[in-house]
């Protein structure tokens, strides 16, 4: 349920402070995946005040984070990789401050108390290495697309994994679950048509404007003079106003 929060509220924030607009089609698109993901993986929800104010702080954390890790990267002109080398070591001492702390408030037992033998240890790198891994991807995919289409691309991951579950492991599996993965995928196939079609037409908006401005400057260009003044008008070369001063002062005298 919180991860199918998300999208909502990362629209929302976006329509309100970066006055993004989101088109009627891409928002139809979404409800339908998110319509597909809740009926596939939301079975039992049990809710309790802890949970649900954890909850709210971690869609209203994970919205911001992926916005501004989108906005950084567009606005600075950085890559992934640069915003993950500057942003990790500050990430890192928080968890590392406030981690065991949390968990103990959450679990009631200390991190530190654990035996931590070879094997599990060894896990822990492992699992370590591939966060790494998962947030390079994330900050590539956020700063390449949007975080809607990251959110997307995470209900993707859900449904796949209760697929492969099911092959895999025998997971029990309902028709319910095959009717919201149909339903959460016939939605990303939605989503991203609209989003392929409103880029195209984005891209070739931009791109006729500096060619429409190039044949406003040609058409323009005769009715200029050297520096940009107004030439005079056209005159038949028998006009006396056009003759050149000697031919003048030869009818004239002068």
């Amino acid at each position: 349920m919180t991860k199918l929060a998300i999208i909502p509220f990362t629209i929302v924030l976006e329509t309100i402070f970066l006055n993004k607009k989101f088109s009627q089609s891409i928002k139809a698109s979404l409800m339908v995946l998110l319509l597909g993901v809740g009926i596939a993986s939301v079975t039992d929800l049990q809710l309790n005040l802890l949970g649900s104010i954890i909850a709210v702080l971690t869609i209203a954390a994970t919205c911001v984070g992926q916005i501004l890790t989108n906005q950084i990267q567009r606005r600075l002109k950085v890559s992934s990789t640069q915003l993950l080398y500057q942003s990790s070591p500050y990430q890192s001492a928080v968890l590392l401050v406030t981690g065991p702390f949390v968990d103990k408030l959450l679990t009631k037992r200390d991190v530190f108390a654990f035996n931590y033998t070879v094997e599990v240890v060894a896990f822990i790198v492992l699992s370590c290495s591939i966060a790494v891994c998962v947030n390079f991807s994330t900050f590539l995919v956020i700063g390449t697309t949007s975080p809607v289409t990251y959110q997307v691309l995470g209900h993707l991951k859900t449904c796949l994994v209760l697929s492969f579950g099911y092959i895999i492991l025998r997971d029990p599996f309902s028709a319910r679950n095959v009717a919201g993965i149909l339903i959460a995928i016939f939605g990303m196939g939605l989503y991203s048509y609209y989003s392929v079609a409103e880029s195209r037409k984005k891209t070739e908006a931009a791109i006729s404007l500096p060619v429409a401005a190039q044949m406003i400057e040609k058409d323009s260009a005769p009715l200029l003079g050297a520096k940009g003044s107004p030439r005079p008008e056209n005159k038949s070369e028998d006009s006396f106003d056009y003759m050149p001063r000697t031919a003048k002062s030869a009818f004239t005298g002068r």
